[in-house]
C-alpha cells in the first residue's frame, strides 16, 4: 500500500504561486479572488503532495466564464452535486493529480468555510499537528492507488474538519485579512 500522506515540503507555497499567476493570466477578472487552500497551504503539516487552490467567482452558474480557461490550462472537471456551491477540477487528467481547484463563490459560505479552516491551523499549531496525526494514521488504511480509496481517506477526515470548520467559525474565523473585502484577488 503506498502511503498518501508525505512531510511538509517548503516548495508547495512556490508551487502554488506559479499556478496562481497561470490561472490569473487564463481567468483574468473572472477571478475575484485566488487562495492557496488545503493542507499544503499549512506551514510544517503533513499533506498529500497535491496543491489546493481556491478560486473565488462572482456567480458559479453558468460555468462558462471559468470551465474552458480551466480545461485550458489543463483542468479537468469533475461533475458532481457539488457543483451547486463548490465545482471541482484537477489536473493532470490521470493520477497522480498535482493541483485541485475548487471554485466557490466570492463571499459566500463555502469560501468562508475553507479560509476558516486554513487560517485557524496556521494561527494553532496544535490543532495542526492533532491533524497531521489523524492524516498519518488514515494514510495506513488508505491507499492512492484507486478513486475509492482516496474518496475514503477524504470522507474519514470529515468529522475532524467540520469540527475545526465550526471551532474556528465560532472564534471569528476566518482572518479579517482574508475577508473578500480585504483585496479582489488575494495574493495568499
Amino acid at each position: 500500500m503506498q502511503h498518501i500522506v508525505v512531510p511538509y515540503d517548503h516548495r508547495w507555497p512556490e508551487q502554488y504561486a506559479a499556478e496562481r499567476i497561470r490561472l490569473l493570466q487564463a481567468l483574468g477578472t473572472t477571478a475575484r479572488r485566488i487562495e492557496h487552500n488545503g493542507s499544503t497551504a499549512i506551514p510544517g503539516l503533513a499533506a498529500k503532495a497535491i496543491i489546493d487552490i481556491q478560486i473565488s467567482v462572482s456567480a458559479l452558474q453558468p460555468m462558462d466564464s471559468y470551465l474552458a480557461p480551466l480545461e485550458q490550462l489543463g483542468y479537468t472537471h469533475v461533475p458532481h452535486a457539488d457543483d451547486s456551491f463548490c465545482p471541482f477540477f484537477y489536473r493532470p487528467a490521470v493520477w497522480p493529480h498535482t493541483h485541485h481547484v475548487h471554485v466557490v463563490e466570492f463571499g459566500g459560505e463555502e469560501e468562508a468555510r475553507t479560509l476558516a479552516f486554513r487560517d485557524y491551523l496556521r494561527d494553532h499549531a496544535d490543532i495542526a499537528r492533532e491533524y497531521a496525526a489523524l492524516k498519518f494514521a488514515l494514510a495506513q488504511q488508505f491507499s492512492c492507488n484507486d478513486l475509492a480509496s482516496r474518496q475514503g481517506y477524504t470522507e474519514a477526515k470529515s468529522g475532524f474538519i467540520e469540527r475545526i470548520i465550526r471551532l474556528a467559525r465560532t472564534s471569528g474565523y476566518p482572518n479579517p485579512d482574508s475577508s473578500p473585502s480585504s483585496n479582489k484577488v488575494a495574493a495568499t
